[in-house]
């Protein structure tokens, strides 16, 4: 049976932190993407959106538009919120009782970021989130950085931010390796390398980093 979700977001948020070196048309070529791209990959898999909730970007009380998607009764809601609203945005919704209502949150990472994940409790069990980053990440680069990271700031889970502090100094590191000021640019075209988040690549003709993405279910709230 084909899902039937409300579509919760930002309509904006994106734009500020997607390209921050490229044009303003970019911009709004990523907010527009934000916007659409779900409805229309969703509709092509036999989906179907029964609703629209837009949030403004600071609201401290989620609770009433989590309410207006609960009442077209979905089967799922996808949201987007920015990063650090993910806790205001899950007590809205597990207040409103949506997932009692056979409502199942499917949503970025920015709603389960690992840093505040452990404050969110037994409300964020059963969220699926789409996301570059997840503390989780099995693999042993990943195992030692989110050690490092935990002991030397008082048992923090780091976030896909800190990851991608991590990245941008190994690229520096390994650039610098072979290139002077002057080539550096072109040297950092196509470095791959080994990241915390998995294996990550600066493409040859955008500079944009290439990285996987994974599907995050949230089972056991850890603290």
């Amino acid at each position: 049976m084909a899902l039937h979700p409300a579509h919760v977001r930002h309509p904006a948020a994106v734009g500020r932190h997607h390209r921050p070196m490229g044009s303003e048309e970019w911009r709004r070529q990523d907010v527009f993407l934000m916007e659409t791209i779900f409805g229309q990959r969703f509709a092509a898999s036999g989906g179907t959106v029964v609703g629209d909730v837009r949030i403004p970007l600071k609201n401290p009380d989620y609770g009433p538009f989590v309410q207006r998607a609960k009442d077209t009764a979905p089967d799922a809601i996808f949201a987007f919120v920015p990063s650090g609203e993910g806790a205001s945005f899950m007590k809205g919704f597990a207040n409103r009782g949506l997932a009692k209502a056979g409502g199942r949150l499917l949503a970025t990472g920015n709603v389960t970021n690992d840093d505040i994940l452990p404050s969110m409790g037994d409300a964020a069990i059963g969220t699926v989130t789409a996301h570059y980053y997840s503390a989780a990440h099995p693999s042993p680069e990943n195992k030692a950085y989110v050690e490092a990271f935990r002991k030397a700031n008082g048992g923090l889970r780091p976030n896909f931010m800190s990851v991608g502090g991590w990245d941008g100094m190994h690229l520096v590191y390994e650039v610098l390796k072979k290139a002077d000021g002057d080539s550096f640019v072109v040297a950092a075209r196509g470095m791959s390398c080994t990241s915390p988040r998995g294996p990550v690549t600066i493409d040859v003709d955008t500079r944009d980093i290439v990285h996987d993405t994974y599907i995050r279910g949230c089972r056991t709230a850890r603290r």
